[in-house]
């Protein structure tokens, strides 16, 4: 039998953070903890950092996590969000690093993957699939939540498969120089 291991998991935001610990063991999830940190969007930035700070370090004090998994942020067009969010992951991961605990990143599409086997999965589909590993009878308020739980169980299930050795041959090549570029291309030279 396996020895039970204590996931946390994390959606950061920048105004609503999803959270939650798991403990699994083999492929069997006890849901210790999901849930929402709400952020009022009046608060100073630093003010939020600040506090999502003091709630991870909270949950690593009261569950003494083994591993921690995040959800590594999606770049959109919006600049200053993107700056805010990696800024609210980094405070997140420095958190769990504080306390040694090791820090995984997944991508939103891998941790869709992991759950579903479909990495354009809607936050529904995740959730029904969650509910079915986890037994969990009620949809958390906010789907921040849910995307935790998928981060960490996808972070379980992502640690027990090995990595295969790679089957693709690289072809070497001679190493590239101006003075060979000029040589194979003269009519390009000015």
């Amino acid at each position: 039998m396996q020895k039970p291991v204590i996931i946390l998991g994390i959606d950061p935001g920048t105004l609503v953070m999803g959270y939650s610990v798991i403990e699994a063991r083999n492929n069997t999830f006890t849901v210790m903890e999901i849930d929402v940190l709400k952020l009022a969007s009046t608060l100073d930035h630093y003010k939020r950092l600040q506090k999502i700070h003091r709630r991870i370090t909270e949950l690593v004090e009261k569950f003494n996590p083994n591993e921690c998994a995040i959800e590594a942020p999606f770049f959109g067009k919006n600049v200053q969000s993107m700056l805010k969010l990696g800024r609210a992951q980094g405070v997140a991961i420095a958190a769990a690093m504080d306390r040694n605990i090791p820090v995984t990143e997944y991508s939103p599409r891998k941790i869709k993957q992991s759950i579903t086997g479909n990495g354009n999965a809607d936050k529904e589909q995740v959730w029904n699939m969650l509910q079915r590993i986890t037994l969990l009878p009620d949809k958390p308020k906010y789907f921040d939540a849910t995307d935790a739980l998928a981060v960490a169980i996808c972070h379980h299930f992502g640690s027990k498969v090995p990595v295969p050795k790679s089957t693709t041959t690289v072809k070497k090549t001679k190493k590239a120089s101006w003075e060979a570029f000029a040589r194979e291309n003269p009519k390009r030279i000015q």
